[in-house]
C-alpha cells in the first residue's frame, strides 16, 4: 500500500480501514450486512475533528492546516523529505515542483487535503 493509503487508513476511510482490520471474520460479517447501503453514498469522515483531537493530544504543537510535514507527523507517518517525495510521486506531483521542496510541500499539502475531500472527508473550502 502507498503512503496515501496509510493516510486514509489512519483517518478511518472505508476501504483503507477495512483492509487494516486484523480480524477477518468480523470484517467479512459486517460488510455483508452493510452491502446494500454502501453504493448509495460515500460516508463522510470527520477529518478535521479527528486531526484537531490528535493535535490536542500530541506533545508537539503541529500546524497540520498548512504543513504537510506536521500533518504527516500528526498521523504518525514518516515526514522525511524522502517520504514526502514518495508521496508526491504517488499523487502525481508535476516534475517542476519536485525539484523545489517548498513548492512540492505546498502542492502536496493541498493535494492530500483535496484527495481526502474527494474520498468523503469534511475538508473546509478554505483549506482547499
Amino acid at each position: 500500500m502507498g503512503i496515501f493509503s496509510n493516510i486514509l487508513a489512519k483517518l478511518g476511510f472505508g476501504k483503507a480501514e477495512a483492509a487494516e482490520k486484523p480480524a477477518p471474520a468480523a470484517a467479512s460479517a459486517a460488510p455483508a450486512q452493510a452491502a446494500p447501503a454502501a453504493p448509495a453514498a460515500i460516508s463522510v469522515v470527520d477529518v478535521v475533528g479527528q486531526l484537531e483531537a490528535m493535535a490536542k493530544k500530541h506533545p508537539e504543537k503541529l500546524n497540520w492546516k498548512v504543513s504537510i510535514v506536521d500533518l504527516m507527523k500528526l498521523l504518525g507517518l514518516d515526514s522525511s523529505l524522502a517520504a514526502r517525495k514518495e508521496l508526491a510521486t504517488e499523487l502525481g506531483c508535476p516534475a517542476a515542483k519536485m525539484g523545489d521542496s517548498a513548492q512540492m510541500n505546498m502542492w502536496l499539502h493541498k493535494t492530500v487535503l483535496q484527495k481526502l475531500a474527494d474520498n468523503g472527508g469534511n475538508i473546509p473550502a478554505e483549506l482547499l
